[in-house]
């Protein structure tokens, strides 16, 4: 029974970061896939960032230079940096593991 629980979202201006948090259980975690999604209200949820079993990551076109995945395997835990936020990265970010469990979401608004 995979359950992942994100941490980390809230109210934050333009050009501040955050660091979301995914904690994973009942289940491998060193062995899969993790990625972070994301969906604004209306919108189709997108890929985010994902980083594989063997530290190897991807990112969206969007969001590359500035925001960073990154996985602590001993914690079971999965982190998505981001940085010099702007108003078109407020969405629900949700965290997925080998791209079949998903999180409920937690909610980044980017406002000044």
């Amino acid at each position: 029974q995979v359950q992942l629980v994100e941490s980390g979202g809230g109210l934050v201006q333009p050009g501040g970061s955050l660091r979301l948090s995914c904690a994973a259980s009942g289940i491998m975690f060193s062995v899969f896939a993790m990625g972070w999604y994301r969906q604004a209200p209306g919108k189709q949820r997108e890929l985010v960032a994902r980083i594989s079993s063997t530290y190897t990551t991807n990112y969206a076109d969007s969001v590359k230079g500035r925001f960073t995945i990154s996985r602590d395997n001993a914690k079971r835990t999965v982190y998505l940096q981001m940085d010099s936020l702007t108003p078109e990265d407020t969405a629900s970010y949700y965290c997925n593991m080998a791209e079949i469990y998903w999180g409920k979401g937690t909610l980044v608004t980017v406002s000044s």
